[in-house]
């Protein structure tokens, strides 16, 4: 995953991750600001750990493709 990728981009390019995103409490589904945020920003403005949540997104990208 790019580190300049948003998330709007990321649950476009794969819908696996909607769900990752919506068990880490984040609400960037319809957000018009996920199409600005990073993970990084997302993780900073949700209080999330960061490598946590890249990683739960990398993990629904492999499923996805695997």
């Amino acid at each position: 995953m790019n580190a300049d990728a948003t998330m709007d981009g990321i649950m476009r390019e794969t819908p696996a991750t909607i769900r990752v995103v919506l068990q880490h409490g984040m609400l960037c589904v319809g957000c018009p600001i996920a199409s600005f945020h990073t993970v990084f920003d997302a993780a900073r403005e949700h209080d999330l750990d960061e490598d946590q949540l890249r990683h739960d997104l990398e993990a629904a990208i492999e499923s996805d493709v695997g």
